[in-house]
């Protein structure tokens, strides 16, 4: 059964960094079973009451009360959540400040996914420091004060021990032997490469490369490829004030008008009108 991939840009409004909020689940909650995805934000989970595993890049993590779980921006990685009461921390952060901090020594360990678990010290610190985050958000989502909190609390967060992580088993590893052509795309989004291309960087003959990557990713390598350039897109339309037509240049698009096509195909409007809502929703 292919993992079905969600890949969703989530608006970070304009002169917004970060989007914290509390999730809770009651007693008779079913079980939150694995649905492959990836987004335009970093996340960061602070878990108090879970039990499950976190799922990324190949590998499975355990989760419990008191675990913590970090995704970069545009990594694939999924959740299976047991039946019951559960509650955690879903903060949303813009790419360009992980970007930006896992440069630095003390928080190289953002640049890929993870699960820690902090001793109780640690914890406390961390809880702090999420509901002082909702609290600024919530009052002023632009405060100054809100990239200072973040900063601290991933240095928090990168500091606490690592969960030991196990082989994911045969589905999720199928990623890990497709991660040199999904990397290649990351580092390079405008450059060509054809199906040949990507599966000889795999090892894999085309057509094994084609049909593990469906299953895998619900769709095949085109398709991922011209859906991840999308969202990659839109994160620049709502983060930059570049052209349009740089920006599907840059991203490999023929033409702006190809590109308005597609762009229109996935989220039901033009790059324009996009840009355009975001605003008005900002001056709203």
């Amino acid at each position: 059964m292919a993992l079905r991939p969600i890949c969703e840009p989530v608006d970070l409004p304009l002169g917004t960094s970060v989007l914290a909020e509390r999730v809770e689940h009651r007693d008779d909650s079913p079980e939150l079973g694995r649905l492959l995805h990836f987004h335009d934000v970093s996340e960061l989970v602070i878990f108090d009451a879970v039990r499950g595993s976190f799922l990324a890049d190949g590998r499975r993590h355990a989760v419990a009360d008191g675990t913590v779980v970090f995704a970069p921006s545009m990594r694939h990685h999924d959740y299976e959540l047991a039946p019951g009461a559960k509650s955690w921390t879903l903060i949303q952060i813009d790419p360009y400040i992980v970007e930006h901090l896992a440069l630095q020594p003390d928080y190289a360990r953002l640049a890929r996914p993870f699960a820690a678990r902090p001793d109780s010290a640690q914890w406390q610190r961390i809880e702090t420091l999420a509901h002082w985050l909702r609290e600024v958000t919530t009052a002023n989502a632009r405060d100054p004060l809100v990239i200072r909190i973040v900063e601290l609390l991933l240095l928090a967060v990168v500091a606490s021990p690592e969960v030991e992580a196990a082989d994911a088993g045969e589905d999720t590893a199928y990623v890990e032997r497709l991660l040199p052509a999904v990397e290649y795309l990351r580092r390079d989004p405008g450059a060509a490469v054809a199906l040949e291309e990507a599966a000889a960087m795999c090892n894999l003959s085309p057509a094994y490369f084609s049909r593990r990557f469906k299953r895998v990713f619900g769709m095949n390598f085109t398709d991922y490829v011209r859906t991840y350039r999308l969202h990659l897109a839109a994160r620049r339309i709502l983060t930059t004030g570049a052209p349009v037509s740089d920006i599907a240049y840059g991203l490999g698009f023929a033409s702006p008008s190809h590109f308005t096509a597609r762009f229109h195909e996935r989220f039901g409007m033009t790059p324009r009108a996009y840009r355009q809502s975001v605003r008005r929703r900002q001056d709203n």
